[in-house]
């Protein structure tokens, strides 16, 4: 692919025709052309003079803000509830769930484009693999080479990961203005994510590709059924659901790290892209991993009715 190796010239597709989307053949390949094969896709190159939020100055100054408007709201709570003598929390009515729901939809998107990126990639840089390195799919979904760019299907995708990463963190907020007990160890979470999203753009950081699959996998299905919880659908074991998302994705991560480091120190000569960045991503995975023990160490699974205590999904 042209960000990592020097692929055959990309020949652009055409967008399928629109009389023919009836058949799910022709619908498959308009969902790979708009997904994976649009010029802009294709032709996608990470710039901080050319691209929204892109700045260290912005994701530094967006990030101080977004804690300092959490803080703030916490602490305007806090005084109203003491000056009324009882835990105050704003009602909010359909908006968590509605988030959810958008969410949901957005990190299916992106699992989608990023999943028929990554193929569209490996096919078009297959041929130049073979006899003239040790590549392997697998290994280039754990290890960028040295030298890798922030440019083409993958790395849009990336960034439409990136730009997710402020919607969601919307949550950090929902979880303040409704009292929750874990709102701090959330709205830190949240403010980790959009700076690890950032530092994968910026540094062309290794394993990003698995990375984003197991991440907008997991959001699409625990947001998805915290829409369902929140829109008053039945929703027993909901919690069993909320935990197995967020243990399979933190297994994922654990795998992916180990493999990352296996071929940066062993298995692939030169070593990985973005292995300072990959430092950094891993000591705040670490704390990503307190907050989760922290969060459901406080709250527990309600075995006896074996249904989630819905106002924490």
């Amino acid at each position: 692919m042209s960000m990592l190796l020097q692929p055959q010239p990309y020949q652009q597709q055409q967008p399928p025709s629109p009389s023919s989307h009836s058949h799910p053949a022709s619908m498959a390949a308009a969902a790979a052309y708009w997904l994976a094969e649009h010029p802009a896709i294709v032709g996608f190159r990470w710039s901080p003079t050319h691209l929204w939020f892109s700045t260290w100055a912005f994701l530094l100054g967006s990030l101080a803000a977004y804690v300092a408007l959490c803080l703030a709201l916490d602490v305007a709570l806090a005084l109203a509830a003491q000056r009324l003598r009882r835990r105050l929390a704003v009602p909010l009515g359909p908006v968590p769930a509605a988030h959810a729901l958008l969410m949901a939809g957005a990190s299916s998107a992106i699992f989608a484009g990023t999943l028929l990126s990554a193929v569209a990639e490996i096919r078009d840089t297959r041929w130049s693999w073979r006899g003239r390195s040790r590549s392997t799919p697998l290994r280039w979904l754990l290890c960028f080479p040295p030298g890798t760019r922030s440019s083409g299907r993958v790395f849009f995708w990336s960034y439409a990961y990136y730009l997710s990463r402020y919607l969601h963190a919307a949550r950090g907020v929902l979880a303040v203005l409704r009292r929750r007990r874990s709102a701090a160890p959330r709205v830190f979470a949240h403010a980790a994510s959009v700076a690890m999203a950032f530092l994968w753009l910026e540094f062309s950081q290794s394993f990003q590709v698995l990375a984003i699959l197991a991440s907008t996998l997991t959001h699409a299905v625990a947001l998805g059924y915290r829409f369902w919880v929140g829109a008053g659908l039945p929703a027993r074991g909901a919690a069993h659901v909320a935990l197995a998302c967020q243990l399979g994705l933190l297994g994922c991560n654990l795998a992916c790290h180990v493999g990352v480091v296996w071929m940066h120190f062993g298995a692939v000569g030169g070593g990985c892209s973005g292995i300072g960045a990959w430092v950094f991503n891993t000591l705040l995975n670490a704390a990503l991993l307190w907050v989760f023990f922290h969060c459901y160490g406080k709250r527990g699974v309600d075995e006896g009715s074996g249904a989630a205590s819905t106002k924490d999904l």
